[in-house]
């Protein structure tokens, strides 16, 4: 599919809305697991697992829910860490963070189920340490990761964050 049909069904099936979405951070060996998007135009994204609540299914289960489909692994769901208010048009979402305990099964690249095979954003997954991370471009990164000097930092922020939700402006 080309890039800009990629960015019409981002905004098709996610953006103009206000969303309510569920991620988590998993450590293993110094690293994080991330995924990388495809968002249109050849942007790319990197972000850990995750994805939007399901009506009726609360946050820990949509987000073991959202691991099962992007990684292929069956994760237990620790502590609740932070929410981060993601605002870049058209997508805007109202982002709960969580602590990713332990995980079985094979990782491996799944899919976003909301979209099309041939429509699919999810290219890659990663376990990647902070100097990787640090070494990509701050667009193509989630902003949770902007000026963070650990991975324990994560775990450390608690309350509500918008990360220079404007700096493309």
């Amino acid at each position: 599919m080309k890039q800009d049909k990629i960015g019409k069904e981002i905004t098709s099936k996610f953006g103009n809305q206000l969303r309510t979405r569920v991620n988590g951070i998993f450590i293993q060996d110094e690293k994080i697991l991330m995924i990388r998007h495809l968002m249109g135009d050849d942007r790319i994204f990197w972000s850990v697992p995750g994805g939007g609540m399901n009506y009726g299914s609360d946050a820990k289960n949509n987000l073991k829910r959202e691991f099962a489909e992007e990684t292929g692994l069956t994760v237990e769901i620790g502590d609740f860490l932070f929410v981060h208010e993601f605002l870049r048009p058209p997508l805007h979402a109202i982002e709960l963070f969580f602590e990713v305990k332990s995980g079985s099964g094979q990782v491996k690249l799944g899919k976003d189920p909301e979209l099309e095979d041939n429509h699919q954003i999810i290219t890659e997954i990663a376990w990647m340490s902070i100097s990787e991370l640090r070494s990509l471009p701050p667009e193509s990164v989630h902003q949770i990761f902007w000026g963070i000097n650990s991975l324990k930092d994560l775990g450390l922020w608690k309350g509500y964050f918008n990360f220079e939700n404007n700096y493309l402006k």
